[in-house]
């Protein structure tokens, strides 16, 4: 059996998985008829897919037979950024990248001159982190520190939990009370809601803390409008009414806990009305949150990773981590915090990455794209990038400070390789594109960030026109490059095979044979999975460290505080007399970041460019619904249609996103305004630690 020779069924039913940036990482049911995929659904044996897929992942068919997929090998012809290429075959551009690639790395640049830019196009770790990895460690290229996405919320649940575990969400329905923080669940945790629906009909009221009144917190039983970037301060003002009226409990703190009094101490400076006044929510409501909190025996906070794209945004995740330790709720099912479950998929990732393999180098994060392509002395160091390959991303549009980002990318002198499904923003800017494979057509295993199940993806189709699986790319380039055969003789099965080559007792069971037969496994965790019910923290201490002497050492405060937005209003009075207005730009309902933009029946649902006003903002600016109107900062711009509603905080302006420049009027989106500054833990984004102002159009 081999990944690339393994005949696809002809017609049946064929085990998938969902491969996008999802912590639904849904088990999918390919039907294929005369070769063809026909239809993707949800498997319904799966207890958390439940037999239903996304708005976005049920058109997963159109996006793999889309009129504009790319098929075969293509050759820059115009100017960068034009989309201008030419066809050429697999071994014309094979040559021409091991030709360019040697050449850099045997310059006095070196290999480090060449950067590998990837994300989660693909969750998968064949197709994501496995033979690429094992390719630029063996070149010596300089390392990528994947920040974009998580990284500040996970730093701030290792510091408070000691690493990103979270309750089961298969335990919410024995909740009784759900806060669903920072979280659009309807669109980025669908499969969430159904637990979420038990819970209520057994009587748990449902909360929606976010700026927005998003599609999920229209939904819910309330809605609390918080300010942009101050979730620290309000846990902290729960944790004041918690300790000021006595619900916490005492018998958790004392034996599961580490700086019990230190915290007690912090809350006693974060009285309601203090922060009422940095919230804006009012007092009252507040001690309201923290009484309803304290009285719940089992209460589960689904925390998201928008709140913590901001300065202070993994000192925001760890201050909410903090709250079910106060309370004892890790003690019940349908208690505790869940920012993700991926911690507890402990794979081989070493077997598969190979990281042994490269010699020290630097490292580029990610987010700083556009200063690594354009200013390299001032920051990352080392020679200039002379070589980008992108695969499995989108930086030309996803990535911050996208005007920088683009004019590094318009270097003559720079020589990008993209592997892409689709001409994107980015392929317009590369010399050789490649054309890779889609979820139907290739071997891949996927762990989840929203439960706890393994998935097996199998091939359902063979690959269409010339595209190839990464993997492959990869071993044919190694090839080409002389690189050490032996690293890159294992075909994919293999692959899948050694990710669960591991000792770990929560992979124990989970095997390749049984993946096969049934395309996904639970974990080796009871149902539901009470991770800290006995304590049993993965941290140095082993107890949840309130306190946390990590946090000292690395000069940084040790106990849970409210660390201001870089761009808090408050803080920047100069700026925001300028820029007064926060901007939100998470992903429209109809796309994941920018997958599905080009996909026609999304993209007409989701109409067009458009940015919601509170009616207040809109009066001042005498902007009415419907008017178009420029976004905009220090910089830069993109314009949007104008929606005046009061789903909205007063002060905040969202732009549904992430739209590629090629499908906006002005050729433009939200990143334009975004900066290149990191968060407080993990080197994370601050995408909404954004100030702008909201004028008409001329």
């Amino acid at each position: 059996m081999t990944a690339n020779t393994l005949p696809v069924a002809d017609r049946g039913v064929v085990h998938g998985a969902c491969p996008h940036d999802c912590p639904d990482t849904c088990a999918m049911l390919v039907t294929v008829e005369h070769g063809r995929a026909v239809r993707v659904q949800g498997d319904p044996d799966h207890p958390f897919t439940q037999g239903f897929l996304c708005t976005k992942v049920n058109r997963y068919v159109d996006r793999t037979y889309h009129i504009d997929r790319i098929l075969h090998p293509m050759r820059r012809l115009g100017p960068k950024g034009s989309g201008r290429f030419v066809r050429v075959t697999w071994d014309e551009a094979l040559d021409e990248i091991s030709d360019r690639l040697s050449a850099i790395a045997r310059s006095a640049d070196g290999p480090q001159a060449i950067l590998p830019y990837s994300y989660a196009g693909t969750m998968g770790l064949v197709q994501g982190s496995s033979i690429d990895r094992r390719f630029f460690h063996s070149l010596g290229a300089s390392m990528l520190d994947r920040t974009i996405c998580s990284m500040a919320g996970t730093v701030g649940m290792r510091m408070t939990l000691g690493a990103n575990i979270g309750a089961d969400a298969e335990g919410i329905p024995e909740s009784d009370l759900v806060l669903l923080w920072g979280t659009n669940t309807l669109t980025s945790n669908p499969h969430l809601w159904p637990f979420v629906l038990e819970a209520r009909r057994r009587g748990a009221p449902i909360i929606a803390i976010d700026p927005l009144r998003t599609r999920t917190a229209a939904q819910c039983d309330e809605w609390i409008p918080i300010r942009p970037g101050t979730d620290a301060a309000l846990a902290l003002g729960m944790m004041h009414v918690l300790f000021q009226q006595g619900l916490e409990d005492r018998d958790y703190l004392a034996r599961f806990t580490l700086g019990e009094e230190a915290l007690r101490t912090r809350a006693r400076e974060y009285a309601p009305e203090r922060v009422a006044g940095i919230t804006g929510i009012p007092a009252a409501k507040i001690v309201e949150l923290g009484e309803r909190y304290g009285r719940s025996r089992a209460a589960f906070i689904r925390v998201n990773y928008g709140l913590q794209r901001h300065a202070g945004g993994g000192m925001a995740v760890r201050t909410i981590a903090c709250l079910p330790a106060v309370t004892g709720h890790w003690r019940r099912a349908g208690g505790g915090v869940q920012l993700s479950t991926s911690a507890n998929f402990q794979f081989n990732k070493h077997a598969l990455e190979r990281p042994d393999l490269s010699p020290p180098v630097r490292t580029i994060n990610m987010i700083r794209l556009g200063e690594a392509l354009t200013t390299p002395n001032a920051g990352v160091g080392g020679p200039p990038v002379r070589a980008l390959v992108v695969y499995n991303s989108n930086p030309a549009a996803v990535a911050p400070d996208r005007n920088a980002v683009l004019r590094g990318m318009s270097r003559e002198d720079l020589f990008t390789v993209v592997l892409e499904h689709f001409q994107t923003d980015t392929a317009d800017y590369a010399d050789i594109v490649l054309p890779a494979t889609t979820q139907l057509e290739h071997w891949d295993i996927h762990f989840a960030y929203g439960h706890h199940y393994v998935t097996l993806n199998q091939p359902s189709i063979a690959p269409l026109g010339e595209a190839k699986p990464n993997s492959e790319i990869f071993r044919l380039l190694a090839r080409r490059m002389g690189l050490d055969a032996r690293l890159f003789a294992d075909d994919d099965v293999m692959l899948v095979r050694q990710a669960l080559e591991t000792n770990a007792e929560k992979l124990r069971g989970v095997t390749f044979e049984a993946l096969l037969d049934r395309g996904w496994a639970r974990l080796n965790v009871p149902t539901p999975y009470l991770p800290f019910a006995e304590g049993k923290f993965p941290t140095p201490s082993g107890k949840c460290e309130l306190y946390s002497e990590r946090m000292a050492q690395m000069g940084l405060d040790p106990l849970p505080s409210f660390t201001a937005p870089y761009e808090f209003p408050e803080n920047v009075p100069e700026l925001s007399s300028r820029y007064p207005l926060t901007l939100i730009s998470s992903p429209a309902h109809q796309f994941l970041n920018t997958t599905f933009v080009n996909v026609d029946a999304l993209r007409r649902a989701a109409r067009e460019p458009e940015c919601v006003l509170h009616p207040v903002d809109a009066e001042r600016r005498a902007i009415a619904s419907g008017a178009r109107v420029v976004i905009q900062n220090d910089r830069g711009a993109f314009t949007a249609v104008a929606r005046v509603e009061e789903s909205i905080r007063e002060g905040v302006v969202w732009a549904p996103s992430i739209w590629w420049g090629k499908f906006a009027t002005d050729g433009a989106n939200a990143n334009q305004t975004t900066s290149q500054r990191e968060t407080d833990l993990g080197h994370g984004p601050v995408f909404y630690d954004n100030l702008v102002e909201v004028s008409l159009a001329d």
